[in-house]
């Protein structure tokens, strides 16, 4: 039975904060159920940490808002354990096509590629999202959820975060050794701390329209600059689960943002695109600017901000949502260690640094995107429809089009905690970027090279020859499995090698790389190294297994150095 996601309510229990003589302190308090604090809070209890996630709500997100999730937005999701069924409930898509006025300028593969779990992007409503994330939260151990709690006061002390929470039973107080603000573009957090963003408001207004209906459309993303429906201005098609489409309207900045809502505007708009027979309903219609801006710093003693209370950008190129994910994912294994004393504080200063490299990456990215959809001067129109003609048959014009570029993940390249290579590698595996996916074969059934990777410590990859005895690396390895940030290692041997028994050694997984393809993606031969940090971002590579190296990667990518 498929569970109304959309009309749901989550009941609110009382905390036994209320009735505790003094406040109580947790390791880590995640404030915001959406996409982004769901997330945080499920890695972190996962990897043991106990945590407290906080809504002032006790519902979901209403209508479809963020619908766009990517390949390396869902690998997250899988290692949470809720992958599955995003993907199968979603509407996967890799395909997408730019018109000008009624003509196909191109048609572009985001993944053209075999040999991926996942596809390049699942449409999927965020309250979908919400709600798997929201059921897996329900099972993982090490995790409350507090309903109809708001948040109405932040005070930072040398040691801790004193929160002020209001409740239907009440006020009370709790403490927390950190927190993650993840409560939205308004964050109430950022305010109590007298925080602000930075950056620059589009002078443009949108409507999405989310409409019902049997069409025959492809399952691809569908762009028109110019359409003779909608002229001088553009068009965004999406599909979505349940036969609910996303149409996006330019509208621009003189519309009336309360007038284009209503149904008697929406309608003949929808209709100039399906035609006036086009059967259909209305399910959910916003219109909207946006602003591409962030926080000056993500992390403010113990309080560390993550998704929209953090920085903001345009929804063309599915950023918002994917990014704040990957703020979580970037964040839940430093928090980890160093709420452990396994690393340092200073270790979260590298969450700040990275994921605010991230953002401002998407940040450049989302205003080029806006700028070319919607050019502010004749000279600006000029040169983007003349890109456009040329993009129909020369392949340079394509790179230049920009409908929003989508969603990659960030590569770390200038991160502090790689290791900066000694040896000569070739391909994309470089130190910092988030590892590639792979088929491979696990004691001798079909599996995913990233699901053997992660799950809250760092993985060694370990590459071995056809005739190469396994036991022979068995010391170092085991001397990687015993540091005080323990590793993990995968053997990875070709296609039909014999597998050694391995002597006692729960810490290390040989699988087998059935079609080469893990190989050749890390660039690796007999004897690589490669050094997987929790998130599964490289941070070393090696020609040769040396432990005494790895021992200070380790260091490094743990600010223990």
């Amino acid at each position: 039975m498929q569970i109304d996601y959309q009309t749901m309510r989550f009941d609110y229990e009382r905390a036994a904060d209320h009735d505790a003589g003094a406040p109580l302190t947790y390791p880590v308090v995640v404030i915001g159920a959406g996409p982004v604090g769901l997330s945080a809070a499920i890695d972190l209890a996962q990897q043991g940490v106990r945590t407290v996630l906080l809504d002032n709500d006790d519902t979901l997100s209403s209508g479809s808002r963020a619908i766009c999730f990517a390949k390396r937005t869902l690998e997250i999701f899988d290692r949470l354990g809720c992958g599955k069924q995003m993907v199968d409930k979603g509407v996967s898509w890799n395909v997408g096509k730019v018109f000008l006025q009624d003509e196909l300028i191109f048609t572009f593969n985001l993944l053209p590629e075999t040999g991926h779990a996942r596809p390049a992007f699942i449409n999927l409503q965020q309250y979908y999202v919400e709600g798997y994330l929201a059921d897996q939260a329900k099972r993982t151990a090490n995790l409350q959820m507090r309903w109809k709690s708001n948040v109405i006061g932040v005070t930072q002390q040398d040691d801790h975060v004193a929160l002020q929470v209001e409740t239907p039973d009440g006020i009370y107080s709790m403490r927390a050794q950190y927190v993650v603000a993840a409560d939205g573009a308004r964050s109430a957090v950022r305010k109590a701390l007298g925080l602000d963003s930075h950056g620059r408001t589009f002078k443009d207004r949108f409507l999405i329209a989310d409409v019902k209906m049997k069409a025959p459309f492809p399952t691809e993303r569908w762009f028109w600059f110019d359409p003779p429906f909608h002229r001088n201005q553009s068009v965004l098609l999406h599909r979505q689960p349940d036969n609910v489409w996303r149409i996006d309207f330019q509208l621009g900045w003189d519309a009336d943002p309360v007038a284009e809502k209503q149904p008697e505007k929406v309608i003949p708009r929808v209709k100039a695109l399906l035609g006036d027979d086009a059967e259909f309903e209305l399910e959910w219609v916003s219109v909207y600017t946006f602003s591409c801006l962030r926080m000056d710093s993500f992390r403010h003693g113990r309080v560390l901000f993550a998704g929209d209370s953090a920085h903001g950008v345009s929804p063309f190129g599915a950023r918002g949502a994917n990014s704040g994910v990957q703020d979580a994912d970037n964040l839940a294994w430093k928090l980890r260690l160093v709420v452990n004393g396994d690393a340092p504080p200073a270790l979260l200063d590298t969450y700040a640094s990275e994921r605010e490299y991230a953002a401002d990456e998407n940040i450049l990215n989302s205003s080029r995107a806006t700028d070319f959809i919607t050019p502010k001067s004749a000279v600006s129109r000029m040169f983007r429809d003349a890109t456009l003609k040329l993009a129909k048959e020369c392949p340079f014009a394509r790179r230049i089009v920009n409908s929003g570029r989508l969603s990659v993940p960030a590569v770390l390249r200038d991160s502090p905690l790689n290791t900066p290579d000694a040896d000569a590698f070739n391909g994309a595996m470089v130190p910092g970027a988030a590892s590639t996916d792979a088929p491979v074969k696990l004691a001798g059934e079909d599996a995913w090279f990233l699901n053997q990777t992660g799950h809250g410590g760092f993985t060694g990859v370990h590459f071995c020859g056809q005739g190469d005895d396994l036991t022979k690396c068995a010391d170092e390895l085991r001397a990687l499995a015993n540091l005080a940030v323990p590793v993990h290692s995968l053997i990875v041997v070709p296609r039909g090698a014999p597998v050694t028994a391995l002597p006692d050694m729960p810490h290390v997984t040989v699988i087998e790389d059935i079609e080469g393809i893990v190989t050749h993606r890390f660039d690796a031969r007999p004897g690589t190294f490669y050094l997987l940090r929790p998130d599964q971002h490289v941070c070393a590579r090696w020609r040769a297994l040396d432990t005494a190296s790895v021992t200070k990667a380790v260091d490094r990518a743990t600010c223990n150095g």
